[in-house]
């Protein structure tokens, strides 16, 4: 079967396993895969990434292999991830309360929000690519927010990996402003492997330190009391799917998060990991 994907990458660093590891089982199915981006420009993946030897602080070890190295550096040099979808073309803007003509500005979003679901009625499933770059623009981006929300209300497979998980805990109806992973199983970037310094982003020069917010405690409280949060720490890899969510912890996870992609889609996989 023919499927098509949507991923999204932020324009501001993504890690190269994790956009690697996925394409590898999707390419492999022979589905199609389209790329987007916030505001259209093409994603570039963070340096240690691309670097095997580069040694994860938090795991004190390398956390990428000379493979995937490789990989992502192929990658970069093609043009496939040239001319991406433009999220901020593709999705209206929200208008502020204070808009002029607020009822009639509100009235246009719903609309043409509308006519961008349309648009997007022939992927089968959604691909949030993590790394440190979504915390910038991905993470609180309404455009995002209504993108996910869009496959959320059509039923269809979301995956997130990473710190790209945090956009499944804001990503809400903003009527009742209730996460749409309230209830559901999910995993994402734990305590234990946040960066205590060192949060970098492509295109700025600037060291965060570490990063903004613990999203472990984020998604504890999204998730709600009969839904949890899974660190799974100790294990290599972590993989949750409660559809139509499929959650990633990190990048030792990226290549079973596409396995997972693809037996959600093609064998009707609705639970795995807890």
């Amino acid at each position: 079967m023919n499927m098509k994907i949507l991923a999204v990458l932020s324009e501001y660093g993504y890690w190269g396993e994790e956009l690697v590891g996925p394409l590898q089982a999707l390419d492999k199915e022979g589905y199609t895969v389209d790329f987007a981006t916030p505001t259209g420009k093409r994603a570039h993946a963070l340096p240690p990434s691309m670097d095997a030897g580069y040694i994860d602080p938090p795991l004190g070890r390398s956390v990428v292999s000379k493979e995937m190295e490789l990989a992502a550096k192929q990658l970069e040099a093609t043009n496939r991830l040239d001319n991406p979808l433009a999220l901020n073309q593709l999705i209206p803007e929200r208008p502020y309360l204070s808009s002029e003509n607020y009822l009639h500005a509100l009235e246009n979003y719903y609309h043409r929000l509308e006519q961008a679901e349309q648009e997007l009625s022939g992927y089968d499933a959604l691909l949030l690519v993590g790394g440190s770059g979504p915390v910038v623009d991905m993470v609180n981006n309404q455009r995002v927010h209504d993108l996910v929300l869009a496959f959320y209300k059509a039923n269809k497979l979301i995956a997130a990996e990473c710190y790209g998980v945090a956009v499944l805990a804001f990503a809400r109806d903003c009527r009742d402003k209730q996460s749409i992973i309230w209830g559901k199983h999910v995993t994402g970037h734990p305590l234990e492997y946040d960066y205590k310094d060192g949060t970098g982003f492509l295109g700025v020069d600037f060291n965060m330190g570490p990063p903004p917010y613990p999203l472990e405690y984020i998604l504890r409280d999204a998730t709600g009391p009969e839904g949890q949060y899974h660190s799974n720490v100790g294990n290599r890899t972590s993989v949750i799917v409660d559809y139509p969510f499929l959650t990633s912890r990190s990048t030792a996870s990226s290549v079973k998060c596409g396995e997972k992609m693809v037996e959600v889609l093609e064998q009707g996989l609705t639970r795995y990991g807890w």
